[in-house]
């Protein structure tokens, strides 16, 4: 099995977000628990497998995403680094339609950018929950609930809120699990050069911090436009790695547009 590993929605090696990619051939996929092995093996935030579609008459492509430890609902990144391989490989004939846990998902590419079509999740405003400052090491400012993917989305005051903030990884954890969220994505408006700045943690399904979540930016899209008043925006994503994510809320749908830059490519000998 080919392996390759893209560093998503940033232009150089070594930053963004780095997924796996697995191109499989047509037919059934495989047994659910050796994908969650090569996820684990590769232990970066998402493994993606895609095949070509074998059910689906709207989709091209099947494409399932494996973190470290479960396989997810929606990936944002690692779709934008199969979308990268599979335009490398010479398998694009126009945009590419991924049948996935979250519905079929559109992927367009335009030189060297590419461009996600995912459903948004739409914010509602929750009681901050008991602890969560504690938690976090940094004062909520407001919580929001985003559906369907059930992140927390936590208000913060400013950027330098965002950045320095130092999660328990351990109680986080707890604390989603217990209320049922996928993950924290933590935001604030930009100091300058971009719109928002954000940062997300999985810590419950094995993502301490991810670099660049294009998935956590389906429900950051909908709160920002909202609230500064525009559909386009841009969004940095303030860990350690950094990456930019450009977004336009398009009715219930979000655009997400990134660059993307394959650093690994190999051959799984077991």
């Amino acid at each position: 099995m080919r392996i390759r590993i893209v560093d998503a929605f940033t232009d150089q090696p070594f930053a963004g977000n780095p997924a796996g990619v697995c191109l499989l051939p047509a037919g059934p996929w495989p047994d659910e628990s050796r994908m969650q092995q090569i996820a684990a093996e590769v232990n970066l935030a998402e493994t993606a497998f895609a095949r070509p579609s074998s059910g689906d008459p709207d989709a091209d492509w099947d494409l399932r995403w494996f973190t470290p430890t479960v396989e997810a609902k929606m990936c944002g990144h690692a779709t934008l680094a199969t979308t990268h391989v599979l335009a490398a490989d010479g398998l694009l004939d126009g945009p590419v339609r991924f049948d996935s846990l979250s519905g079929v998902l559109l992927a367009s590419v335009d030189g060297e950018t590419i461009t996600l079509d995912f459903p948004a999740s739409t914010p509602t405003e929750i009681a901050v929950p008991a602890g969560l400052a504690e938690v976090l090491g940094v004062k909520p400012e407001a919580t929001y609930r985003t559906e369907p993917l059930g992140d927390l989305l936590v208000i913060l005051q400013d950027e330098a809120a965002v950045r320095t903030a130092t999660p328990d990884s351990k109680a986080l954890a707890a604390l989603t699990e217990q209320h049922a969220f996928r993950g924290a994505i933590l935001t604030a408006p930009a100091d300058a050069d971009y719109d928002f700045v954000s940062r997300f943690f999985a810590p419950a399904h094995g993502i301490d911090e991810d670099p660049v979540t294009g998935s956590a930016h389906t429900g950051l899209t909908p709160y920002w436009a909202e609230r500064l008043g525009r559909e386009r925006l841009v969004g940095f994503q303030a860990s350690a790695r950094g990456g930019v994510v450009q977004v336009r809320l398009a009715g219930d749908r979000v655009h997400l547009t990134g660059h993307a830059v394959t650093v690994l490519d190999g051959e799984l000998l077991v």
